[in-house]
């Protein structure tokens, strides 16, 4: 591939650093071979890049193996297709394949200065969602920074495990895959190698805390930024095995001296069911397994006992988690009310539901049992875990934690027909990172919000820290949090108050 040389000076070393501009911005070569890809007046976008061979055949629950290359250009003008899921609740309509093992760069225009990158993990449960849908542009142009978004195996094809087949945690190896072949490649697409962070949502947020203590990911990333990530919900091994066994059984593969090959046989359309290893309240999870090779030890024990890598981490939640679930179980026709509440808590906090009935009382929440389980949920299953968390990563590294607190943020269509309000619900702050579609648009004053977590994000990318005016957590610094809030953003010291954390911390031990 043709380039043009520029000579830079190289900053601090007195020497000279050579980086490649492209004479064809459209075109870049990877260790597999060469890409097309789109160019815009402010940005380029490379889509459908494969990270790893497809998981088919005899591949099929194994660890991600290298790229096959190819010959000629490829084209990456449109991302691959959706990681094989549960579609019976779907309303994205495109796609899905056992083949999906890809990734999407989104660069702004070269230049001759290396751009710090953000590689970020879609939330879903680990059991649906694809990385295509988080459009990249805002960030990638204002935040002057390459991003890039990946798809990981799903459900029963990533994460089951069976013991005639391995430990379960095939998506969270195609994640470290992904990672590896950002190190090797990125530098073609502009950016730096050396400044990488991870950042997630949801199961995204949860597979951080992972990579923060699994061996695999250790030098993958400088900085990781986890967003309304329930870290805590993940299964051990033998659970996990218990729970895959059945699933075998379920699909017709209970002979465990022929269910690798039985499973290995089946037609991907027999393994949509997700394997449902823990629940978060009403919501189902099918994630990484830890006491295995890949995650030896579970990101909350790894946390505390300051076995996690030494670096940045940006930590946050949004004010009212669980209401956006609470109002997908409305729309899905389950009732939340006074008689439902005791059997609502009871699947959520199981034998503290009764301290959790006294403490949340709907009396005390405008007499809406809605909102008092939410407020519950929120507080016990996200933000009370955020804030161990963060306390447990502060002190020896750089920590900053965030409230996401726009009390009328956008939400999709079907969930503000509940007949409580939405708020500042899971995943919603998302639309003021990435153009992400499917709810009415910014008004003025959330635009300006936006532009600044956009500002922030790409700034901790940048340096490991958002900026001027955030508060660093320590010690001495009385619980600082950044909330940000479309009237203008503030520092508190009042989060664990408002969230009850000294009452689930007695709670739970």
């Amino acid at each position: 591939m043709a380039v043009v040389a520029l000579l830079l000076s190289a900053c601090g070393q007195g020497g000279s650093a050579v980086i490649e501009v492209p004479a064809d911005p459209a075109v870049v070569q990877t260790d597999a071979g060469d890409l097309r890809g789109t160019v815009s007046d402010d940005h380029r976008y490379f889509a459908g890049i494969p990270y790893a061979a497809a998981p088919v055949g005899p591949l099929r629950w194994q660890p991600p193996r290298p790229v096959p290359s190819w010959e000629g250009l490829r084209d990456a003008t449109r991302p691959g297709p959706r990681c094989v899921q549960d579609v019976s609740n779907d309303v994205d309509g495109r796609p899905t394949s056992e083949d999906c093992l890809t990734l999407n760069v989104w660069t702004p225009p070269p230049s001759g200065e290396p751009r710090p990158v953000l590689v970020w993990l879609h939330g879903g449960g680990f059991t649906n969602g694809s990385g295509d849908i988080y459009n990249a542009r805002s960030l990638t142009g204002r935040g002057e920074i390459v991003v890039v978004t990946l798809n990981y195996r799903l459900g029963a094809l990533g994460f089951l495990a069976h013991p005639a087949l391995g430990d379960g945690n095939y998506g969270l190896a195609d994640q470290q895959a992904a990672l590896r072949w950002v190190r090797n490649n990125i530098a073609e697409f502009g950016g730096d190698p050396e400044k990488v962070t991870i950042a997630g949502e949801s199961a995204g947020g949860m597979a951080v805390c992972d990579h923060l203590v699994a061996p695999g990911s250790a030098g993958l990333f400088r900085a990781a930024i986890i967003q309304s990530a329930p870290c805590q919900a993940q299964y051990g091994l033998p659970a996990a095995q218990e729970a895959s066994l059945r699933y075998a059984a379920d699909v017709g593969c209970a002979d465990p001296t022929t269910a690798a090959q039985c499973l290995r046989a089946l037609p991907p359309e027999q393994l949509t069911r997700p394997v449902f290893y823990d629940r978060i309240g009403t919501e189902q999870l099918s994630g990484p397994v830890t006491g295995t090779a890949t995650l030896p030890v579970d990101p909350l024990t790894g946390l505390a006992d300051g076995r996690a890598a030494r670096v940045p981490v940006l930590i946050g939640t949004t004010a009212d988690e669980f209401n956006l679930f609470t109002a997908l179980q409305h729309v899905r026709g389950r009732p939340i009310d006074a008689a439902h509440y005791p059997e609502l808590l009871a699947e959520a906090f199981g034998p503290d539901a009764a301290a959790v009935a006294q403490r949340y009382s709907p009396e005390h929440f405008e007499n809406s049992v809605p909102l008092a389980y939410s407020a519950a949920t929120t507080d016990g299953v996200f933000a009370c875990v955020a804030d161990r968390m963060a306390d447990a990563l502060a002190g020896d590294r750089e920590v900053y934690f965030y409230e996401f607190d726009d009390p009328n943020a956008p939400a999709p269509e079907p969930l503000r027909a509940a007949p409580f309000p939405v708020g500042a619900g899971h995943s919603l702050e998302l639309r003021y990172l990435f153009d992400v579609g499917g709810a009415p648009p910014l008004n003025a004053k959330q635009q300006r919000l936006s532009e600044q977590m956009l500002d922030y994000w790409s700034e901790f990318v940048a340096t490991g820290s958002p900026g001027e005016g955030w508060p660093q957590l320590s010690d001495d610094a009385a619980g600082e949090r950044m909330v940000l809030h479309p009237d203008g953003n503030r520092v508190v010291t009042t989060y664990e108050q408002q969230h009850q954390c000294r009452f689930w911390a007695d709670l739970t031990g």
